[in-house]
């Protein structure tokens, strides 16, 4: 502890202060000027580091002594009173906790994968509109429905992923608030367990039964892709996680809430038009390059703990070029299949489209550098990106 001697001043509140200290060996003491508007007091201290001194009634001097080259000290002085400059205090402490919480919870769910999701569901559920009359409140509140319900199962999904990739994610994604210790693994299993009540309490509520189906086969596929248990753990396996994702993505958002929208909530017999049939052939293309260019990022955990991914097995540069290659051809055919749309707006912009996303990939491909993680990682969320943007073009196929 520091010996302190000081003489309490009559301060009942402080404006910003400056202050000047001097030093004449180790132990010595401190001479503290405390300047406000009125008058200027000093003080004697003896202290070796930060020192909170009492003043009358909530008041306090704050020391601080921090040793320059030459044995120098300088110090900083600061004080707080009763009034507004505390309750600021206290209200940014009271803040302070609930932002660091939002902000662990934001990089919990994953929020690429959130925002990807949404505009899925929202870009698929417009194909099902078949006027201008169907966009309605009835059209909006089914679109909700579908959104709370798969937006919470997304989280779930993420989450218990994250579970059960403590040690992966250590290496692979340490600032994921598990990897990091932010959330104990009971924090985790509950957030996750909850997440998958909620979703399947909005899915049971509403009671469209392609939207139960959504939900119970991504909770299924989800599961058995992460869970550590005997036959589980899919994720294992290169090519079966691939058609997890694959299943997801390309088949279940598509045709799910499609019908979803199409058969409970106008109440119209199902029927596949060439948009939906588009975007479900498109989608698989995409959603095996996310499962394959997913794990490039994480090839240094992944080998470590025995993922057999295709980057592991393959070697990352391969990996790459398969994934850059798919979605060129992807995009061709896209244009492609604008050229024969018999709508001029429609073929114009899917064919400008999609070249310029096909454009942006090359360029970007070529300009990549594969031995710097960072690059990698940020090269990743540039592919959610593109398909972020296909969803805004889906729904002007004709």
């Amino acid at each position: 502890m520091e010996s302190l001697s000081l003489t309490r001043p009559p301060l009942t509140a402080f404006a910003p202060l400056s202050t000047s200290l001097s030093h004449r060996g180790p132990g010595a003491p401190i001479r503290c000027l405390i300047k406000d508007k009125s008058k200027l007091q000093k003080h004697s201290l003896q202290l070796t580091k930060r020192t909170k001194l009492p003043l009358q009634g909530n008041s306090f001097l704050d020391c601080m002594v921090d040793r320059k080259p030459k044995n120098q000290i300088t110090g900083l002085v600061s004080a707080s009173a009763a009034g507004s400059e505390s309750d600021s205090l206290d209200s940014s402490n009271t803040l302070r906790p609930i932002s660091s919480s939002l902000n662990a919870f934001y990089r919990f769910s994953r929020p690429h994968t959130i925002i990807g999701t949404a505009l899925s569901i929202v870009s698929v559920s417009l194909l099902a509109l078949e006027s201008l009359s169907d966009v309605s409140p009835l059209f909006f509140t089914g679109v909700s429905q579908a959104l709370v319900a798969a937006l919470f199962m997304n989280v779930y999904i993420v989450g218990l992923n994250q579970v059960f990739d403590i040690e992966i994610d250590k290496v692979n994604k340490p600032n994921l608030p598990m990897a990091s210790g932010e959330y104990s693994l009971s924090t985790g299993v509950a957030i996750v367990s909850t997440f998958a009540i909620l979703s399947f309490g909005v899915g049971w509520f509403v009671g469209s039964w392609p939207l139960f189906w959504a939900l119970f086969i991504s909770f299924i596929l989800g599961t058995a892709y992460s869970i550590d248990m005997p036959f589980l753990r899919w994720k294992r396996s290169a090519v079966v996680a691939a058609l997890c994702i694959l299943a997801v993505r390309a088949v279940i958002v598509q045709l799910a809430f499609f019908l979803h929208i199409k058969t409970f909530v106008f109440r119209r017999p199902a029927s596949f038009s060439k948009p939906l049939i588009f975007a479900t052939a498109f989608m698989t293309f995409f959603s095996v390059v996310i499962a394959l260019f997913k794990d490039i990022p994480d090839i240094e955990g992944d080998r470590i703990f025995g993922i057999r991914s295709f980057s592991v097995r393959l070697g990352q540069k391969r990996v790459f070029w398969i994934c850059v290659y798919l979605l060129e051809i992807a995009y061709t055919v896209a244009m492609l299949m604008g050229a024969t749309s018999s709508s001029l707006w429609s073929k114009l912009i899917i064919i400008l489209g999609h070249a310029f996303l096909a454009s942006n990939l090359w360029n970007r491909a070529r300009s990549l550098d594969l031995a710097n993680k960072s690059d990698i990682t940020s090269f990743y969320m540039f592919i959610w990106k593109l398909f972020y943007a296909e969803y805004l073009l889906i729904p002007l196929v004709r």
